[in-house]
């Protein structure tokens, strides 16, 4: 009886389960790679989320099929407070709205939203504050662009040309 339940199970195996890996040869991963352009960013969190998504995505080719915008809202709320009332942690709240646009229909391809946060120590002085903040910002963007392009990966099956 038990010698019947593994072939049953390997004859399943054997059938395949119809997934195919996003990043192996002939992936989704690779059928995007170079073909979003990006909207050029309006400061610097922008700045990063588009170098974070190129790092992932590539740089755009010479034809990119798709245009890739994007809307930040930012959101910095204090958590860690003192007796003394001073503010000694930060957390920043990302979301993005994206919109990818075919580029020889107009249409667009697919949008959505995602949002994390991220945090920070405000204590010692107030360079390593700012400093401790960009670094966080940056983070956040990281995080942000890792969230998106697993949107577009999973999804560019019901949207991709």
């Amino acid at each position: 009886m038990s010698f019947d339940r593994r072939l049953f199970l390997l004859a399943g195996l054997a059938a395949g389960c119809g997934f195919t890996p996003v990043y192996g040869p002939g992936g989704d991963a690779e059928a995007l790679r170079g073909e979003i352009a990006f909207d050029p960013p309006r400061d610097d969190d922008g700045f990063e989320l588009v170098r974070a998504l190129e790092g992932r995505l590539g740089l755009p080719g010479s034809a990119p099929r798709y245009r890739f915008s994007a809307g930040i809202t930012l959101s910095e709320v204090g958590q860690g407070i003192t007796p003394d009332e001073e503010i000694t942690r930060f957390s920043i709240l990302g979301r993005v709205r994206f919109r990818l646009t075919d580029e020889v229909t107009g249409e667009i391809a697919t949008s959505g939203e995602v949002d994390t946060f991220t945090s920070f120590s405000a204590t010692g002085t107030p360079f390593a504050t700012q400093s401790a903040r960009r670094d966080a910002r940056a983070r956040l963007m990281a995080s942000l662009a890792d969230q998106i392009v697993a949107r577009l990966l999973v999804t560019s099956g019901e949207w991709r040309v």
